[in-house]
């Protein structure tokens, strides 16, 4: 699939605009075509008449009643109707939808589409600091970068999903010196765990596992072969512990990518040297500082610290100089909300190395809470309270944690409700759609036990009453939501949709008859049909990463 079913009709409706009317030279006027909000205005809607009248300076009903001739010409096109200022409503004959979902049933959803070109894409996701275990926080991000991976995959991107390993820095040196208090205390001496530094009990496993190993050989000794060996053990550890959890729920990485290779290659000196040959540098204060405010509306950022230590502005900089040199045409990274304040002076840093405009993008998404005893539970890695995701998942499992990350808005606030993740009822929203997949399971066993044999493609031309075209219009919108999703990075869009989907069967299921031996030919047609909307369900719940059962 090159197209989407509704962007082929929204192309015949301009060409009728066009062949009708005088359009000015220019980019055309960009209008809506989607589902009509009720049945009684058919089952697709367009504002065309209203976003050309201005342009055309021409009422739009006027330009809606010069539509309809050529719009009831079209072999799909039952009926065409007008409302209000102008509003086109089209209704489709049968034969259209039976011909449409021949092709779903033969497996046009199953394959990858061609809706871009594959142009190679990268999304950098989570980039936790290996400082301790994921927190439910990194759970959201985790899910809306993997799924909006799978998304762009679907669409027919070249995608490749990178987690940017920060293994350097201050940070680092903190951990290496709370590991080593912890070593510390099991070799009997006592020691302050430093400011700013991790009191999670995750430490005291490895710090155990050190103690094991070499005794107490560094009991009350600190220099920095000492400092880099307790940074190693901890970068390695956590790190690892880190990719399990993700791994718990289905998401694995095709580039590990680590902060200490760009000092390594020679990337953060050549970027340095760029922005130096440039003019986009100066010294102040012993400090080396970025010309931020030539660029964008911003203050000059540090790059280098006066005591010679590189910022983290310095080595993503040179992060997303590598990326450009490694021949991606845009990447994407997910970012917290609270990370907003960066975005203008990464945009800086790209123009300034002359990377060209639209390279370089963000998405942001909002925090997330945990509800639990009726009480919000704060989070802080340091200070060791928090819920980890190993902890979120192995009390509410995985499809539940993929399904209810992804359901919300990324630009809202969310509330994770462990009591109704845990729900086994219609109200719980990943049962509610799992359960449209098992129920249509149920019936061809109730096919087969009543001894009706069903025929894949066959008798598809009784599938024409209403609610039967209005629940086809439905699955053609699953190749739309996936080019909504690339372009508004909106991956609730598609939880929407499977629920929307997943209650227009249930609706369909408990108005009709299924198995009737009496009509064998309209009881296969609807046994076609619902092993249609099983497909694109299921479909739809492996590019949330969450599973189809096939009982519940």
């Amino acid at each position: 699939m090159d197209t989407t079913p509704l962007e082929v009709l929204k192309e015949s409706i301009f060409h009728l605009l066009r062949a009708g009317h005088d359009l000015p030279a220019g980019d055309p006027v960009p209008f809506r075509i989607g589902p009509s909000p009720e049945r009684k205005f058919g089952h697709f809607s367009t504002n065309v008449a209203m976003a050309y009248a201005k342009v055309l300076k021409t009422p739009p009903r006027q330009i809606a009643l010069s539509l309809v001739k050529g719009l009831e010409a079209l072999p799909d096109i039952e009926s065409v109707s007008i409302e209000g200022a102008g509003f086109i409503n089209m209704l489709l004959k049968p034969s259209y939808f039976q011909e449409r979902v021949l092709r779903i049933l033969q497996g046009e959803y199953t394959a990858n589409f061609s809706l871009f070109p594959p142009d190679p894409i990268q999304i950098e996701f989570v980039s936790a600091n290996p400082t301790g275990p994921l927190t439910i926080g990194h759970g959201r991000q985790a899910v809306l970068g993997d799924v909006l991976s799978s998304v762009f995959q679907k669409a027919g991107a070249a995608l490749t999903r990178e987690y940017y390993f920060n293994d350097a820095g201050k940070q680092m040196k903190l951990l290496s010196r709370s590991l080593w208090v912890r070593y510390n205390r099991l070799c009997g001496s006592e020691y302050e765990i430093p400011e700013g530094g991790y009191h999670g009990e995750y430490l005291s496993g490895i710090a155990e596992g050190l103690y094991r190993e070499k005794g107490d050989a560094y009991r009350d000794r600190w220099d920095d072969s000492i400092e880099a060996l307790f940074t190693e053990r901890a970068k390695n550890e956590i790190f690892q512990m880190i990719k399990r959890t993700l791994e718990s729920i289905g998401i694995r990485f095709d580039v590990y990518y680590t902060e200490g290779s760009l000092f390594r290659d020679g990337t953060v000196d050549e970027v340095l040297r760029q922005l130096r040959d440039r003019e986009a540098l100066y010294e102040k204060d012993q400090a080396l500082w970025f010309k931020t405010s030539d660029f964008e509306e911003d203050q000059d950022k540090v790059l280098i610290r006066s005591d010679g230590m590189p910022t983290y502005f310095l080595t993503d900089i040179a992060y997303h100089y590598a990326k450009y040199r490694r021949g991606f045409s845009k990447v994407y990274d997910i970012w917290g909300a609270d990370h907003h304040g960066h975005i203008a002076r990464m945009n800086a840093a790209m123009r300034a190395l002359g990377i060209p405009e639209g390279f370089f993008n963000v998405i942001l998404h909002q925090m997330v809470s945990l509800r639990q005893n009726e009480e919000i539970v704060k989070m802080s890695k340091r200070s060791a309270h928090f819920v980890s995701l190993d902890e979120l998942v192995q009390k509410v499992g995985k499809d539940a944690v993929r399904y209810f990350f992804a359901m919300v808005d990324k630009d809202s606030q969310f509330e994770f409700n462990i009591d109704l993740a845990l729900s086994r009822s219609m109200d719980n929203p990943v049962y509610y759609v799992q359960y449209a997949v098992a129920r249509i399971h149920s019936l061809f066993e109730n096919a087969r036990n009543k001894g009706l044999l069903f025929a894949e493609f066959q008798n598809i031309n009784r599938l024409d009453s209403e609610d039967e075209t209005f629940l086809i219009r439905d699955l053609l919108l699953f190749p739309e939501i996936i080019r909504e999703i690339c372009a508004t990075q909106q991956i609730h869009r598609l939880t929407n949709y499977l629920y929307g989907l997943a209650y227009a069967f249930h609706n369909y299921y408990t108005g009709h008859v299924f198995v009737d031996l009496k009509q064998p030919e309209l009881s296969n047609a609807r046994l076609n049909l619902a092993s249609a909307c099983q497909k694109t369900i299921a479909e739809g719940l492996k590019l949330l990463g969450v599973s189809a059962p096939e009982r519940m």
